[in-house]
Order: structure tokens, then sequence, then C-alpha cells
């Protein structure tokens, strides 16, 4: 290749990577939007995102996906934005399968799956707006979530 040929190569690959700048980050996926804070935390207590252990603390950015674990001495406090309030006792492990509040589009739903420990849960307006759109899984049965609080305890087998 002549030097006319490697100068032309060298600005492709210059245009290249400035676009993909200016477009974002083409090599990460994009995070998912934030849908809560940890507003409470103490003892041993963990966000599980994708393949990475994030220590929780008050102030952590929680998202769709994510799954919240609690040591034996640990528990939890979560304020989702629809003001959902979720609290999570001593050795819980509960995965956030799914959140969309997105009113004005009318699409709203929530998906909580419980595995084991202890959950307190206050209704937000995801339930209030569109109740049929909240479910609360656990790995002996599901509950629909109507408006309203509620304790879950659920026991390792």
């Amino acid at each position: 290749m002549d030097h006319h040929g490697v100068r032309k190569l060298q600005l492709i690959i210059i245009a290249a990577f400035f676009a993909l700048t200016i477009h974002g980050k083409a090599f990460s996926a994009d995070p998912s939007p934030v849908i809560g804070t940890l507003q409470r935390v103490s003892g041993t207590a963990a966000v599980v995102r994708q393949d990475q252990i994030l220590p929780a603390k008050a102030g952590l950015e929680i998202h769709s996906n994510d799954t919240l674990r609690t040591g034996p001495d640990g528990s939890i406090g979560v304020v989702f934005r629809d003001d959902t309030q979720l609290s999570l006792g001593p050795g819980s492990v509960l995965a956030i399968d799914e959140f969309v509040y997105a009113p004005r589009q009318g699409k709203l739903s929530l998906i909580f799956r419980m595995m084991k420990g202890t959950a307190v849960y206050l209704s937000g307006l995801i339930a209030k707006l569109a109740p049929d759109s909240v479910l609360f899984v656990t790995p002996s049965a599901s509950v629909g979530v109507r408006g309203t609080k509620f304790a879950v305890k659920v026991e390792e087998r």
C-alpha cells in the first residue's frame, strides 16, 4: 500500500473512532435505567448486577435485573421510582425481574422474584395505577398485588 493508501486508512480509522465516541459506547451494553435507590443498609449486603457483585451502601442506584442479597446479619431498604418500598431481612435473595414505570406511555410492570429470606413490601404507583401488572413470585406461590402492604418469608428447601 502506498503512502496515499495508508493515509486514507488512517483517516477511516480515526473517523470510525470519533463516530463511536459521539454515538455512545459501542463496545459495552448500555446499562438499564435507574429504577430505585438503596435508602438503608445494615450488616452484610450486596447487589449482583450482571457479573459484578457490588457492596450495598445507602445511595447505590438499583437497575432492572439486579439481585439483592443480604447476609445473616444484613438488611436492605429500597425505594423505587414509583415510590414502591421494599425491605429485605437477614439471609434474603430477591431478583428484580422487571420494573417498567412509564405511566404516560401506559407501560407499567413490576415483577420481584424472592428466592429466600424475608421481605416487607409497600406498594407504590404501579400497583395503584395497574394492579394486574405487579407480581411477587416465590418458589411455592405467586402473589398478585392489589395495592397493599405485606410481609413474606421464604424458607430454604
